[in-house]
């Protein structure tokens, strides 16, 4: 073999192996980065997903234009995103299962504020609420606790929307007023402890039954006036302390 052949072989073998070993570099350092946490002091960003491995979201935080839509399974249902700024809890099955969500603005001369923290039934809508109402001074403020039937909120929103679809007319009536029914009797929704500042500027405590009757109220009124009332299924005062004057 010539020379000069052999001496192209081995720049040859020397490039491969020069080649061979920068790809190793590369592919290390990569690898290193991919492993490593990446520190910020400071950021901007407009939407944060969280997610599990298999792609479903455990978190998201973002502004109101690309706030997420509601989530069930991992699969959108109900009304779209771009509404509800803030941070949406997911629960191990990829559906929705709480939130925190906020804003405030003054427009035309008049404001309005709110923050609104919640935890949702499984597979159902809200029955833990932290929450702060404000139009231009009338504010109310309270943590509610309440029951939701079993029924799949997927479902429900299913036949919500059928009925929607339908003509206004006395099928349509009849159809959501079955779909409000409770269900095995039991009301699709029932507040059963509120405790807060009503609009009436009152510090009230309110224990409802099962079907979301007040049955128990205990409140300090805008003047100062303290009372405590006992109430029947129909929401009549059957007991009051104290008395009032006569």
């Amino acid at each position: 073999m010539p020379e000069s052949v052999r001496r192209e072989l081995r720049i040859l073998r020397v490039y491969g192996l020069i080649a061979t070993l920068l790809l190793m570099v590369f592919s290390l350092s990569a690898f290193k980065q991919a492993t490593q946490k990446a520190r910020f002091g400071e950021i901007d960003v407009e939407r944060i997903n969280v997610v599990e491995p298999d792609g479903n979201y455990r978190m998201v935080i973002s502004n109101r234009a690309r706030s997420i839509g509601p989530i069930a399974y991992g699969k959108p249902f109900g009304y779209p995103g771009g509404t509800r700024p803030g941070i949406i809890f997911f629960n191990d099955e990829g559906t929705e299962n709480g939130g925190l969500t906020f804003g405030g603005k003054t427009e035309n001369g008049k404001y309005e504020s709110g923050v609104h923290l919640s935890f949702d039934q499984y597979n159902q809508d809200q029955v833990v609420v932290l929450n702060y109402q404000d139009e231009n001074g009338t504010r109310r403020t309270g943590l509610t606790f309440a029951d939701r039937a079993n029924v799949p909120i997927m479902g429900l929103v299913a036949r919500m929307d059928t009925i929607k679809s339908m003509p206004d007319g006395p099928a349509k009536d009849e159809a959501s007023k079955r779909l409000m029914a409770p269900v095995n009797g039991v009301p699709l929704y029932a507040e059963r402890v509120y405790v807060g500042r009503n609009q009436a500027k009152a510090a009230v405590l309110r224990l409802s039954d099962l079907n979301g009757k007040a049955r128990i109220r205990l409140q300090v009124d805008s003047l100062g006036t303290p009372s405590l009332e006992f109430l029947d299924p129909d929401g009549k005062v059957v007991s009051r302390f104290p008395e009032p004057k006569r």
